[in-house]
């Protein structure tokens, strides 16, 4: 069927495959360049509209800083709001700290804490770069972008395409209906299992959130050594 045959569509509407997969090919390439070696890391998703003073902001700022202590990279969407947090957090302590930067026509913009970055037109290999690197994944709350990439994750777990890594949800208040929803109406359908969500916890505390992600006893000594560096 040629674009002609499209009743309504624009001729363009039907890309050059060729050449978006070539585009595809030299972001996967540029991206592994700057992200090899690179020790692994813990993901954080959020929403780029979180305010300075709010508590998600605060509590990824302060996620951030305890990873950094625990000589753990921190990757983030590159934004502002939420990625932002963690990234200045992670960069106060002289840490990783990755921004994975996506064209958009508003709002997303790189924050000014990276120290690794990456520039993504497609949605598609930004988001393979976001779990490529990690072995745990803290998901604050966010819009859209936010809640594809806890589906992805979700559903990579439960077809067995990758092993399954710790996930955080950030915020039991925010989180609570989609949950309920998702046990209640999916689960209650019959379209999920119960189990799986057995991966993720639900936690609120930064100190909480960061043994979760990486181990207790990590997690206190990343503590006692943060504890002792400048706010």
């Amino acid at each position: 069927m040629s674009d002609s045959d499209l009743p309504g569509l624009p001729p363009s509407f039907v890309p050059d495959d060729f050449a978006t997969f070539a585009r595809i090919e030299a972001e996967l390439m540029a991206a592994a360049k700057v992200l090899d070696g690179l020790s692994p890391a813990v993901s954080i998703f959020g929403s780029a509209r979180s305010a300075s003073d709010s508590w998600e902001y605060i509590t990824a700022h302060k996620v951030g800083r305890l990873l950094a202590a625990a000589n753990i990279p921190v990757i983030t969407g590159g934004g502002p709001g939420v990625m932002g947090a963690a990234n200045s957090g992670a960069a106060a302590l002289g840490g990783d700290s990755v921004g994975l930067n996506i064209q958009l026509p508003m709002e997303q913009h790189a924050n000014p804490h990276l120290t690794h970055q990456v520039e993504f037109r497609y949605f598609l290999t930004r988001k393979y770069f976001l779990t490529r690197y990690s072995f745990a994944f803290a998901i604050f709350p966010g819009g859209f972008g936010t809640m594809d990439e806890l589906f992805e994750l979700l559903v990579l777990y439960n077809t067995n395409r990758t092993e399954r890594r710790p996930i955080v949800l950030v915020g039991s208040e925010y989180w609570a209906d989609l949950l309920r929803w998702i046990m209640d109406f999916q689960g209650g359908a019959g379209y999920i299992d119960p189990e799986d969500l057995g991966a993720l916890q639900v936690l609120d505390s930064p100190v909480d959130i960061v043994a979760a992600l990486i181990g207790r006893d990590r997690m206190q000594a990343a503590r006692e050594r943060e504890a002792q560096l400048p706010e």
